[in-house]
């Protein structure tokens, strides 16, 4: 088939990679395999993690019959720090029409005066757009002036984990466009428009990280992160039943609830425990009270970092996603522990009813809806021509959400975020919707991004 249109989102967890491409928006495949080059969200074996992204791909590629050469990938919360940036340039002595050359050349000014050593530019969302520094417009292109000035936040992530994402990718074979910051992502598929801009968490229960993102006016307000996911769920059901790891995984999907009260003793299962002469017989309320002991651990920590940034009360409430969600009982321990309303995501399209496809599809969509001023900024920081200017793509306004992102206090909130909610490198242990016009031609926009 023609891969002219199609957008792979490329979602690298600690426990398993997922992919998911799009042909002109629609859904068309999904895969899900296997990771053991990572741990706690970081790679620890570019290799292993290069062999994961390899198969998925390929697999996809066998999938929609077609080859595949570049994808766009997630970037976890984890590994982001805000920065805001803000700069203003000279159009000319003599008032002109702005064009895209100055629109990119503000950006660049102001993202290259925030970005601090060791860390490379991710996302950059702009919050306003200055005309003579006065006007406080959206779009400043085809507007007479005689300086731009913009403002907005810069999302960048430490440059060494970030080369190891790339290499990974690079070695699996593939070219990596850009790069999304994967909580802003899900939030574009996951949460409403009012659940955006009036404040939700994000709660994602990933199988070797959990982590809560508060986002408000479709930013990130703060994002806690828990080093202790699903895989060590597995392995505490592994150790207290003496069963192999893999087994354990098995069994916790299989019979596993979150809530052990939602449970029966009369349901029973066999398991081959070491050193046993006989297989071991287990019931499910026993199960489940060996992986609620550590939901439980998990949640509260979870819970207390968003109780102190007044998480736990934002209208939105809490919207889980993530792989150990698919544990029964999940939504209604979370909500009783932490006294909000919850519900799971999964993604609604053909192929990928699961909550653990949210990061991936969130990918997709986040792309699908750029708009036109978001294309010439990741142009600006990726530097790649594929990315060719949206008025040639010509790029169907309708479908086109604008990123850009409401300013309100931006220098304390980003501070508080860098300075109390995200953990630095160190301490691991091994975010706006306006709406744009109408273009045409989405396939055009597809086409040249990803040729």
């Amino acid at each position: 088939m023609d891969n002219s249109n199609l957008l792979v989102g490329l979602d690298i967890g600690t426990t398993s990679i997922k992919a998911v491409v799009s042909d002109s928006g629609n859904v068309i495949g999904a895969v899900k395999v296997s990771n053991t080059g990572m741990r706690h969200g970081k790679i620890v074996d570019i290799d292993q993690t290069a062999l994961a992204i390899k198969k998925a791909l390929k697999e996809i590629e066998q999938k929609i019959n077609t080859t595949i050469y570049r994808v766009v990938t997630g970037i976890p919360v984890g590994m982001l720090q805000l920065e805001t940036a803000s700069d203003m340039i000279n159009i000319g002595d003599s008032a002109r029409e702005i064009e895209d050359i100055d629109v990119k050349r503000a950006l660049q000014t102001a993202i290259n005066s925030a970005v601090k050593n060791e860390r490379e530019p991710i996302a950059f969302l702009p919050s306003r757009f200055l005309i003579d520094g006065k006007a406080d417009v959206d779009d400043p292109r085809k507007m007479i002036a005689h300086s731009l000035a913009v403002h907005g936040i810069l999302l960048t992530a430490p440059s060494g984990a970030l080369h190891n994402v790339k290499k990974a990718i690079e070695r699996a074979g593939y070219q990596n466009d850009l790069f999304i910051p994967a909580p802003l992502a899900i939030a574009s598929s996951a949460l409403t428009e009012s659940e955006r801009t009036f404040g939700s968490v994000l709660l994602d229960l990933g199988g070797g990280i959990t982590t809560a993102t508060i986002i408000h006016d479709g930013q990130i307000k703060y994002a806690n992160i828990d080093f202790e996911g699903g895989s060590d769920i597995s392995n505490d059901i592994s150790v207290v039943l003496s069963i192999s790891k893999k087994d354990a995984e098995q069994l916790k999907f299989d019979y596993g609830f979150a809530d052990p009260s939602l449970t029966s003793k009369k349901n029973q299962f066999a398991v081959n425990s070491v050193g046993a002469p006989n297989q071991k017989i287990v019931d499910e309320t026993y199960l489940s009270q060996i992986i609620n002991a550590r939901m439980l651990q998990i949640i509260d920590r979870i819970g207390n970092g968003l109780a102190k940034h007044n998480g736990l009360n934002l209208p939105g409430g809490i919207v889980i996603t993530g792989g150990n969600s698919l544990l029964q009982g999940t939504a209604g321990l979370v909500a009783q522990r932490l006294g909000v309303k919850t519900r799971i995501f999964q993604p609604t399209e053909l192929g990928i009813h699961s909550p653990e496809y949210a990061a991936a599809y969130g990918i997709v969509n986040y792309v699908a809806k750029m708009s036109e001023t978001d294309f010439l900024v990741e142009q600006v920081i990726y530097g790649n021509e594929a990315l060719t200017r949206p008025k040639d793509k010509k790029v169907q306004k309708n479908n086109k959400v604008s990123n850009r992102i409401v300013s309100i206090s931006e220098t304390r909130e980003k501070e508080a975020y860098n300075r109390d909610e995200l953990p630095r490198e160190k301490k691991s242990s091994d975010d706006r919707p306006k709406k744009t016009k109408q273009k045409k031609g989405i396939k055009n926009l597809f086409k040249k991004f990803f040729d």
